[in-house]
């Protein structure tokens, strides 16, 4: 699919006067959606009270922005040639800002779920049209800085999002977790206005809807069979058999459609690009590292350690500040430095600290698991900037847009079945592991008879019952903490091998390869 021309790549060195004004803008518009994927969680609770809501349905406030900004992100390419890329990204800022202040004062759970999901499709062309203006204002020997810039609102927003959301939780009302968006987004767009040159458009451009429509509800489906899946009991629950097959249906009806249509939503010759589609493999694994782990921690530490949601928040911060340290220092290193190497390096820290975690134990100290998060920010630091330029370093320009959305919809959908998958083993080993401990605590175990055991859990009373049963709940849930822990882990090695066949990029004199998105 080609992108809205090649005017801009080549209109970059006519701009650098106002590159400083275009980054400005177009960070606060990455920070301002990525904030949003998880600045809600920790509000949840408190919504759910105001809006009158269950568990269940509560769980829509993040399912109908997450399925709405997944299903909009592959066609941002598409509107940004037919519409221009100025015009489409003022439209997404002003939708998102709205939307995000109809959320605030949402008073029913209908009206949340309609705004919610209308902020996804709004929010869903930021992160890649973002990406494709910094690549294309700067030259291309600074692509690895501008990268490092993009990846610290798109990697540090999801994961202080809980911190900030916790806070103005606390400190206002859970309104405000929407209503911050609102000089985000005034500042951003007012930015873009002035200083970011439009691209040609392409009135010529064909959309695509069988396509489009195929690929939105294979997407759709998946989404909500990961999201109700641990609820309904997965594949014992006919609701979810249905949407795997409606997924899996419209999956191949839609990688049947773009190899046979003549001009379809997705050129199947975007995926020749080794580059690209290692690139987006690795992207999905590094989406499972991510919000995987921020899904685990958070009730680890308020459920296991007793820790309230700011202190949560705050101990989670520091994982921000590596990821940001790593992309500053990498950023520079890209020019000097095999773009394989920085990401096998970032892969060998977020496996060791993943290593770390797995010897997590309910008591374990604050500075370990501030140690640990450290370390895990500073790999996927390491990991996601070149990553980011390396995917797209050998990718034709018109294809770069297109690929951007790509890239972003394999991160989200790697985050999304990566939290599926660790909440699931977490539920049923949770259980499991309970049963096992169970079996070994009977009043004539030898663990029983210990002079050191508490008097609270003598099993000849109901109180002491109850009090072991807590214990116990609590040490399998924690050994279940572990075997997700140790799985991620896994998953992280597993992306090293791949590293073997990414194509070296060409370089031009010092410059770094020509990472992407030029249209």
């Amino acid at each position: 699919m080609s992108s809205a021309a090649a005017g801009p790549a080549g209109a970059a060195a006519g701009r650098i006067g106002h590159v400083g004004f275009i980054t400005v803008c177009v960070m606060l518009a990455t920070i301002m959606q990525a904030l949003d994927t998880t600045i809600a969680n920790v509000a949840l609770p408190h919504m759910q009270g105001s809006l009158s809501a269950t568990q269940d349905q509560i769980s829509w406030v993040l399912t109908s922005y997450i399925v709405a900004a997944a299903i909009m992100t592959p066609p941002t390419g598409v509107l940004a040639a037919k519409l221009g890329r100025k015009r489409l990204f003022i439209w997404a800022v002003v939708g998102f800002t709205v939307t995000s202040m109809l959320c605030g004062i949402a008073t029913s759970l209908e009206e949340m779920v309609l705004f919610r999901l209308l902020q996804g499709v709004f929010g869903a062309a930021l992160v890649p049209l973002s990406q494709s203006v910094l690549l294309d204002t700067y030259p291309r020997e600074k692509h690895g800085q501008a990268m490092a810039l993009w990846g610290v609102g798109v990697m540090v927003g999801p994961i202080l999002g809980p911190t900030l959301g916790g806070y103005l939780t606390e400190v206002y009302n859970w309104r405000w977790v929407f209503y911050i968006n609102l000089p985000f987004g005034i500042l951003a767009m007012l930015g873009i206005m002035a200083f970011l040159p439009e691209t040609e458009r392409d009135h010529q451009r064909r959309f695509d809807v069988f396509g489009f429509a195929m690929l939105s509800i294979a997407i759709g489906a998946l989404q909500m069979m990961l999201d109700r899946g641990e609820l309904l009991d997965w594949f014992g629950s006919t609701e979810i058999i249905v949407e795997a097959v409606i997924s899996g249906t419209c999956f191949a009806m839609f990688l049947v459609h773009i190899f046979t249509h003549e001009h379809p939503f997705l050129e199947p010759a975007i995926f020749r690009d080794r580059n690209l589609s290692i690139g987006l493999i690795l992207i999905f694994l590094v989406g499972i590292i991510l919000l995987a782990t921020m899904a685990l921690l958070p009730p680890y530490l308020q459920n296991l350690m007793d820790y309230p949601v700011i202190t949560t928040g705050f101990i989670l911060a520091p994982r921000g500040v590596g990821t940001m340290i790593a992309m500053m220092v990498v950023g520079r290193l890209l020019n000097h430095v095999d773009q394989r190497g920085l990401i096998g390096f970032g892969l060998a820290l977020a496996a060791y600290s993943l290593w770390q975690m797995a010897g997590f134990t309910p008591d374990v100290s604050r500075f370990a698991l501030i140690e640990s998060g450290v370390i895990q920010g500073l790999g996927l630091g390491f990991i996601f900037v070149p990553l980011s330029t390396i995917t797209f370093s050998t990718l034709a320009p018109r294809y770069r847009t297109e690929a951007a959305g790509l890239f972003s919809l394999m991160r989200n959908v790697g985050s999304s079945i990566g939290i599926s998958v660790v909440m699931a083993l977490l539920s049923s080993n949770t259980q499991i592991n309970h049963a096992e401990i169970a079996q070994h605590v009977t009043p004539f175990g030898m663990m029983m008879q210990e002079p050191w055991l508490p008097a609270f859990w003598s099993p000849a009373t109901q109180t002491g019952v109850a009090a072991l049963n807590g214990e116990v709940t609590r040490q399998a849930s924690a050994i279940a903490y572990v075997d997700d822990f140790l799985l991620m882990m896994w998953v992280t090695l597993l992306g090293a091998p791949l590293l073997l066949l990414l194509r070296k990029p060409r370089r031009s004199g010092s410059s770094v390869p020509a990472a992407a998105m030029a249209d």
